[in-house]
């Protein structure tokens, strides 16, 4: 059985992905995660879209005030 992988939608912040995990662009080369890990282990995925460091986060979300909300349209849908 494969480890599970979490992923949350931090409040006003990047996507936080906990858990082994391999990343890859649309051509399938893997993204590397080299020096990208915090002290537990977890990623950071930008989600304001603004980050010089895509796909991880490079707290951009803060300079330009991006705000999420639980349960905004987005979220919920049925599938």
């Amino acid at each position: 059985m494969a480890d599970t992988v979490h992923v949350t939608a931090t409040a006003d912040g990047p996507y936080m992905i906990a858990g082994r995990v391999e990343l890859r662009w649309p051509s399938g080369h893997v993204i590397s995660q080299e020096g990208e890990a915090d002290g537990s282990g977890a990623i950071y995925l930008c989600r304001c879209g603004h980050s010089q460091n895509k796909p991880f986060c490079d707290n951009s979300h803060k300079r330009v005030g991006f705000k999420s909300t639980e349960g905004d349209a987005t979220a919920h849908r049925e599938p």
